[in-house]
């Protein structure tokens, strides 16, 4: 008997057929790696399966889904709970001022006996508070890490929000099947390899996993079977063993992957080459830039999880600049204090012009544009339409698409000049939607994040930071972000500064890599430097001579 079965589930939004006829099973103890591009129906499979609202919302679904052998049709994600199916999505949920323990055991607290709440109910009994802890330390402790459940979850670095969010659906009771949207999309290489394995003591125990990864290697090492959506359909259904990276994202896009080395024609370099198809060869090989773009000097930035404390660099005029180390060693910090979106200090320097961090308005002014690596935080109107996210900053910083009135007494916005921008950035990031006035909130993750980039690019910079531009990005998609960036570089001679926790992303794409390591740039090094100077200065093990220091 199958644990979960989904037979011709179908689904429309706005229109558009998302879903056609989806029918695959999971056996309990198996994991199914469910795979496919941004856009492929992914996500909104598992919406459905939760019983999230927009489902209802939106005029419901077809086709019927068996969990254990009977009929199910969840009305909300808390009938799903009692169910035993548990569900990590993309985005966090934790309450940034709950410690780890509270969010792990929300609305399942302990709790004591009292005549209060004997009498009007148990809202007015007190917590259990050493319950709590316990309930939450052995849920963690079954992931392998070492959280403390009194830290706050403002606190943690991201890797720990993520294990918390898991360790919450395990703390239920009776949990046989775990849903995990890309959840090793923020974790680092060791991390990731920890929760793998967890995922396979898991599985040993009976849980069912439906594991949604675009780390393809991740899904080749762990999984059972695979199942590859293509457009809203089933493409392959098939056993994992003997499947290949190349073979999974042929499938996802439709057509033959390139896949290349900076350093090998025959071999594949991380993920960023595995998955994305992306040759590093000669992407730095141009002429030396002239003139500096960008200098930062003694740079400290208060961002919680990402404290820089002393950070100085230069980045010369048309240059990829990569900066990468491990979770939470602050180079997320670096661009979010440039830019102003966290207290900071020390001095940035703009092709000669003074940009005092901690100013937003002056970063822009001064020709700076930030994509973060927080896109529905701090990167879109999630109820606004794409058209409007896409020209939002461009009004406010610059007051373009705007129409005057009244002999320019005032001016209001100009509907028309702001669809076409979107529409050109929509053809030109292959961005999936109905079109310009589609809400945000209703495209997927990578989609989401094209509309970021969009954002960035219309204002023209002279310098483009990028965090994380490629986090829970498929195979596809990686690949059109990375070829933009590119060409925005040498076509518009746009100087980037790109973060990303894909070290080998970096050294496909830029032209020398910073790598930070507790606050303070660890050293800095060519793209085809050994990845064992790489690792030294992540781990903080390099010699002290270099450390600092370009070497």
């Amino acid at each position: 008997m199958a644990l979960l079965k989904l037979e011709n589930v179908s689904k429309d939004f706005y229109g558009a057929k998302v879903l056609e006829n989806v029918s695959f099973s999971l056996e309990a103890g198996e994991i199914l790696a469910l795979a496919g591009e941004n856009g492929a129906g992914k996500t909104t499979l598992m919406s459905i399966l939760f019983g999230m609202p927009v489902i209802a919302e939106t005029g419901g679904y077809g086709g019927q889904i068996w969990l254990d052998d009977t009929p199910v049709a969840f009305k909300s994600p808390f009938d799903a709970l009692d169910a035993g199916i548990g569900m990590v999505h993309q985005e966090f949920s934790l309450i940034p001022g709950f410690t780890a323990a509270e969010n792990i055991v929300l609305n399942r607290e302990p709790l004591k006996p009292s005549a209060l709440g004997a009498v009007f109910g148990e809202r007015l009994g007190s917590l259990r508070r050493d319950e709590m802890e316990r309930r939450a330390e052995r849920a963690i402790a079954r992931l392998g890490v070492k959280i403390g459940s009194g830290m706050a979850v403002s606190e943690m670095p991201v890797g720990h929000k993520q294990f918390t969010e898991i360790a919450r659906e395990l703390s239920r009771e009776q949990v046989k099947l775990l849903v995990l949207d890309e959840p090793t999309a923020v974790l680092t290489e060791s991390e990731a390899e920890l929760l793998l394995s967890s995922l396979t003591q898991l599985a040993a125990e009976g849980i069912g996993v439906i594991f949604i990864s675009h780390r393809l290697r991740e899904v080749t090492a762990i999984a059972n079977r695979v199942v590859v959506l293509r457009d809203g359909k089933i493409i392959r259904d098939l056993p994992a063993r003997g499947v290949s990276v190349a073979d999974i994202a042929s499938w996802m896009v439709g057509r033959d992957m390139e896949q290349k080395s900076a350093n090998n024609g025959d071999a594949i370099i991380g993920d960023a080459i595995h998955d994305g198809g992306i040759s590093g060869a000669g992407l730095s090989a141009r002429p030396p830039p002239a003139k500096e773009a960008l200098r930062v000097e003694h740079l400290w930035v208060d961002m919680p999880g990402e404290t820089v404390r002393d950070v100085s660099f230069t980045v010369e005029t048309g240059e990829i600049f990569g900066i990468g180390g491990l979770a939470g060693q602050g180079k997320l910090g670096i661009p979010n204090g440039i830019m102003g979106l966290y207290p900071s200090g020390g001095a940035v320097v703009v092709e000669g012009v003074p940009s005092p961090p901690g100013n937003p308005r002056k970063a822009l002014e001064t020709g700076m544009a930030f994509v973060s690596e927080d896109r529905r935080g701090a990167g879109l109107l999630l109820d606004e339409s794409l058209a409007w996210n896409i020209a939002f900053t461009l009004i406010a910083a610059k007051g373009e698409c705007l129409k005057p009135f009244f002999g320019g007494l005032f001016r209001l916005r100009d509907e028309k000049a702001m669809d076409a921008l979107a529409e050109a950035y929509i053809q030109k990031l292959e961005i999936k939607c109905t079109g310009p006035g589609q809400k945000a909130r209703e495209l997927s993750g990578g989609n989401q994040q094209k509309i970021c980039l969009s954002k960035a690019f219309a204002l023209n910079p002279r310098i483009l930071f990028v965090s994380e531009p490629t986090r829970g990005i498929d195979v596809g998609a990686k690949k059109i972000v990375l070829d933009t960036l590119r060409a925005y570089n040498r076509e518009r001679g746009i100087t980037i500064v790109m973060v990303s926790s894909e070290l080998e992303e970096l050294r496909a794409i830029c032209g020398r890599v910073a790598i930070v390591n507790e606050g303070r740039i660890e050293g800095i090094l060519p793209p085809d430097a050994d990845a064992a100077e790489f690792g030294l200065l992540m781990s903080g093990a390099a010699v002290p001579t270099m450390q600092g220091r370009e070497v």
